[in-house]
């Protein structure tokens, strides 16, 4: 009941905030994901692009470096499309982006094939199995629903080996054309086609696809600090990640509004508002934009390997991704392991009614914040929830994007800030 009493006075001394700058808001997400950006990605620069624009911003707003450089460098291993993929299906051409896509991991190829449409009865039964795999697959397109692309990569040898004959496979996908971000090339050529624009009766296939395998693409964090008045020494952190999957070839990329343009957009704002001199912390506040994210995390578990400053005199850090929607509220990772912190900013998240509710999950490895939890900061991830459902695809663009609650996640983020300076360690 003290506890709780304590951190109820902490939220009367949090200071309402004035509105949201939301033109500028607008105009941040707009220019991340145009196509000069083309996706924030390893294909035509669009990484190092936004991290130029970021590192311009953080200047503008007086962001001091920390050491010489805004820039934390690394290298990554990545597999990327260089040229917009080419798929016609009995001599009809599919829209690169809307009806198929490459693969992420997929290899290089050209040419012309005959479909062979898999029998899923090999999952269940030997004597399939082995009819099926007794045919030519040499020149053969080989077709298969996405939900059984895993089992079939899991196919005892010889079959396996048996899989890298065909000239390309294509999975068929029930729901949106979703990609990622891949580490290493496949065997093979791989092209994901949405099944409703997969005819009924396919028999040949044209095709095209460009890929270049990097083992060390160079990219970069991008970090700046706003010195602490009374605690320099004591870090609020927050972070989001940058990057998203970039494209393939000019004739295709991946926005990457709400994931995470949103986040980054909010980095930004928080940057923005607390260079004021008016709104100057007592703790030295970090702002960490994480390339790699889409990669696994390894901009910030780069970041963890080399911080700048000790992680332990990181006091709270609160990771920023999917910010774009908020009309059914909040959901707060890590919740359950920081449960003053999240009392706290329920607390303040009632009193303000900024919020529909605040949800809380345990640990996930699911952002930036990760590799700085497993190595003891205390930390937590916030995303919006309702609105777009728009992910990993061509349809995450600005202007479906809501941005329902966005400043009311402001205030609540600036809230718990003052909210943890004025108070001693909960």
């Amino acid at each position: 009941m003290k506890l709780i009493c304590q951190l109820f006075i902490l939220c009367l001394l949090a200071t309402p905030l004035h509105a949201q700058d939301m033109p500028r808001v607008r105009q941040t997400i707009d220019t991340l994901t145009s196509p000069y950006f083309h996706g924030r990605g390893y294909v035509l620069e669009g990484d190092a692009k936004a991290a130029n624009y970021i590192r311009d911003r953080y200047k503008a707003a007086g962001l001091q470096t920390i050491g010489t450089s805004y820039f934390q460098e690394f290298t990554l291993p990545v597999n990327r499309i260089t040229e917009t993929p080419e798929l016609s299906v009995n001599g009809q051409k599919l829209s690169p982006g809307t009806t198929f896509v490459a693969s992420a991991q997929s290899n290089s190829g050209h040419g012309k094939a005959t479909i062979v449409t898999l029998d899923t009865l090999i999952f269940s039964s030997e004597a399939a199995l082995q009819k099926f795999f007794s045919r030519d697959l040499r020149k053969k397109a080989l077709v298969y629903p996405q939900k059984f692309r895993k089992q079939l990569w899991q196919l005892p040898q010889p079959y396996l080996q048996q899989l890298l004959l065909p000239a390309l496979h294509i999975i068929l996908q029930k729901d949106n054309l979703l990609t990622a971000v891949a580490a290493t090339p496949a065997p093979v050529v791989m092209l994901e086609v949405k099944q409703s624009a997969w005819p009924a009766k396919a028999k040949k296939v044209k095709y095209k696809v460009t890929a270049d395998y990097t083992p060390d693409y160079s990219t970069r964090n991008v970090i700046g600090m706003i010195p602490g008045t009374a605690q320099p020494d004591s870090f609020i952190v927050f972070t989001a990640h940058y990057d998203h999957l970039g494209g393939q070839g000019k004739g295709i990329y991946f926005p990457g509004a709400n994931d995470n343009a949103s986040g980054t957009a909010m980095l930004l704002e928080l940057a923005e508002h607390y260079s004021k001199p008016e709104n100057r912390p007592r703790y030295s506040l970090v702002f960490m934009a994480f390339a790699a994210e889409e990669a696994g995390l390894l901009g910030s578990f780069h970041y963890v390997k080399n911080p700048l400053f000790p992680l332990h005199n990181i006091r709270f850090l609160v990771n920023l991704d999917l910010l774009g929607t908020g009309d059914e509220g909040m959901m707060v990772v890590n919740g359950s392991l920081h449960v003053p912190e999240f009392t706290l900013l329920q607390t303040i998240n009632t009193q303000h009614n900024y919020l529909p509710q605040l949800k809380m999950r345990g640990r996930a490895a699911n952002s930036d914040h990760y590799p700085f939890s497993e190595r003891g900061v205390p930390a937590f991830f916030f995303y919006t929830l309702g609105g777009t459902t728009f992910y990993h695809n061509v349809y995450d663009q600005a202007d479906q994007l809501p941005l329902t609650k966005f400043s009311e996640v402001f205030q609540l983020i600036t809230d718990f800030t003052a909210a943890l300076q004025q108070g001693s360690k909960l």
